[in-house]
């Protein structure tokens, strides 16, 4: 009888084929499904989006490199204290889902978010003033209008999910439409 005919050998490798079957289909679940939750963005670079701005504010040559380095400038100066920000925020997760969070850690972490906050609030004040400054009078105009558009709508987004009515149906009444944008004098 030979040995790779036999009911032992055939057996066997059709057992092996099976199990190296099933360790390839984990593994590929494993990558496309929770190794996804584990990955993390880190920002390694700065990306210049003064193409259509620029257009929009009909800036010349001068003014779009002075606008790309303002904003090279302040992303650079900003960015560590966002980085910041991730970790407190992080850090206050990871205490407010113990069993018996600590309220004074909670708050000292509370606090120092909101300082970093307002830093990075006046801070971008002051980089939109740089900004203006480079601008003609109507450009600064067009500015105001882009910069009001551009935040209105990122903050209508963050709270747009509460006008949506419940997947079940219900409204509740909380279904209204969003306010518009503050109107100019």
């Amino acid at each position: 009888m030979d040995f790779l005919s036999s009911k032992r050998f055939v057996t066997t490798a059709l057992v092996l084929l099976a199990i190296l079957n099933v360790t390839l289909l984990g593994v590929l679940w494993w990558q496309n499904f929770v190794s996804s939750s584990y990955r993390s963005v880190e920002i390694t670079r700065y990306y210049r989006d003064t193409g259509h701005r620029g257009r929009e504010l009909d800036l010349t040559d001068r003014q779009r490199v002075a606008f790309g380095k303002l904003r090279r400038e302040h992303f650079r100066k900003t960015m560590p204290a966002v980085q910041k920000i991730i970790e407190l925020k992080k850090e206050m997760i990871s205490e407010a889902v113990k069993p018996n969070p600590d309220q004074a850690k909670i708050a000292a972490i509370a606090d120092s978010l909101g300082k970093r906050q307002s830093w990075l609030e006046k801070d971008l004040a002051l980089h939109f003033h740089e900004l203006a400054a480079l601008c003609t009078p109507a450009q600064r105009d067009s500015l105001e209008k882009l910069l009001n558009n551009i935040y209105t709508v990122r903050y209508q987004k963050m709270s747009s999910w509460r006008g949506r009515p419940h997947r079940d149906g219900r409204d509740d009444g909380r279904n209204r439409p969003m306010p518009p944008p503050p109107s100019e004098p």
